[in-house]
């Protein structure tokens, strides 16, 4: 029997999708076993900067589905949704109010690590630029909100199940080939200049987040000689 199938994700957004699912479990783990591993977490902590940042330009450079206003869940779309009505192609409302959520929850998180410190060894790159006090209370706001971003991922992967096991819609596998099974129109636009430049200022965005364009610390004095005597 024929089948249609049309274009759903394009690529840059299911590699964007993949790296930061990746890059959230790193943090996670480097993060709760801390130690050496700390310095690596900052590192992904700059990895998804850049990730989240490249995101919110796809939301408006990118193709069709991946475009924030194609998806933005409007009370309207919400209605529609819960009286069963939903037949467009892409997030839901209710799932994009989920991605909202956890896109804004990481950059939070991810931010907020920028200016952290543990409190023993580790600053974050951009530690200088608030101090001593400020940075604490951020480190424990960074904390506190990690257990909100694990629910969230919990919610998220439940729906996910439920998707896939009750109402035999394979989210997954569309975030894998970029393709979905039934009628509706390929997904336009984001083409290669868009991507180029959403690149770009992602890079950008790392590299000020690094805090390789902060002036460097002067040096301590040197220590008084001790007299001889």
């Amino acid at each position: 029997m024929n089948r249609t199938r049309h274009r759903l994700w394009d690529l840059p957004t299911r590699l964007f999708h993949w790296l930061l699912v990746l890059a959230v479990a790193a943090a996670i783990i480097s993060g709760q076993l801390g130690g050496n591993l700390i310095v690596w977490h900052g590192r992904i902590g700059l990895l998804i900067v850049g990730l989240i940042v490249f995101r919110l330009l796809w939301g408006v450079l990118g193709s069709t589905y991946a475009r924030f206003a194609h998806f933005f869940p409007t009370p309207a779309k919400i209605k529609v949704y819960l009286r069963g009505e939903w037949r467009q192609p892409g997030h839901n409302p209710l799932g994009a109010l989920s991605v909202f959520a956890v896109l804004a929850l990481v950059a939070f998180q991810a931010i907020s690590g920028l200016f952290a410190n543990d409190d023993i060894a580790f600053n974050g790159p951009l530690y200088d630029l608030v101090g001593r006090d400020l940075s604490n209370r951020l480190s424990g706001l960074h904390h506190l909100a990690s257990n909100a971003l694990y629910a969230l991922i919990a919610i998220h992967l439940a729906a996910i199940a439920f998707y896939g096991r009750v109402k035999k819609n394979n989210l997954v596998k569309p975030m894998i080939t970029g393709w979905r099974e039934g009628e509706g129109e390929d997904a336009q636009g984001g083409g290669l200049p868009a991507l180029i430049l959403a690149l770009i200022l992602a890079l950008a965005a790392v590299y000020g987040a690094s805090g390789a364009w902060l002036a460097e610390p002067p040096a301590p004095p040197p220590a008084a000689e001790t007299p001889g005597w």
